[in-house]
Parts: C-alpha cells; structure tokens; sequence
C-alpha cells in the first residue's frame, strides 16, 4: 500500500507537469506494460519528493518526459483523497513551470 501511495503522489505531480507545457498531449498508444515502466522510472527519479524533498533535475525531466495517460490512469476516485494537490502544484513550480488552472488528470482537478 505505502509503494502505491507513493506512485499515486508522484503520478499526480507528473501529470499536472506534463499539463504545463501548453501543448495537446498526444496518445502515444503504449502498452499497459510499457506506461508500468514509466511509472517505475518515475518513482525511482523522484521517490524523495513524496518525502517533500525537493525534485532533483533529473527528477523534473523524468516528469516531463513520462507519458501523460500513463499516469492519469492511475488517478481514481478510491485514490484521489490520499493526494495533496497543493503540494503538487509547489512540486511543479519547483520545476519552474507554472499550473494550469482546472487541469484534469483522472479523478483529481487542480484549483
């Protein structure tokens, strides 16, 4: 449970990331096997953030790069409660990015 608690929190923070370039996303078609691994490499890069470490680089690109419907999907309302959206959002402004208004990743919509 703590391992999914840990992907749920980082797979928030991803996905409103991946949302802050101003670009439509586009389906990549990866398999469920293939989104698994960017979520593994994904906590890999950024385990401490859950932490509240702040990200390191690698970290930040890691979430950029990660597929945005790979992430999403794991957002579900039984998992939605556990997130803090506000530190998500400081997670993504670290990052030096700033966070859309009302961007939906699965259950969850920032303010």
């Amino acid at each position: 449970m703590l391992k999914m608690m840990y992907v749920v929190k980082l797979a928030l923070i991803m996905c409103i990331i991946i949302g802050l370039c101003g670009e439509k996303q586009v389906v990549t078609g990866l398999t469920p096997a293939q989104c698994h691994e960017e979520r593994r490499i994904l906590v890999s890069a950024c385990k401490p953030v859950v932490f509240r470490v702040p990200p390191s680089a690698y970290c930040c690109q890691r979430i950029r790069v990660t597929d945005t419907q790979c992430v999403c999907s794991v957002i579900t309302p039984k998992i939605a409660p556990l997130i803090d959206v506000n530190y998500a959002i400081s997670v993504v402004q670290r990052c030096g990015r700033q966070v859309p208004r009302h961007f939906k990743c699965g259950s969850i919509t920032t303010p």
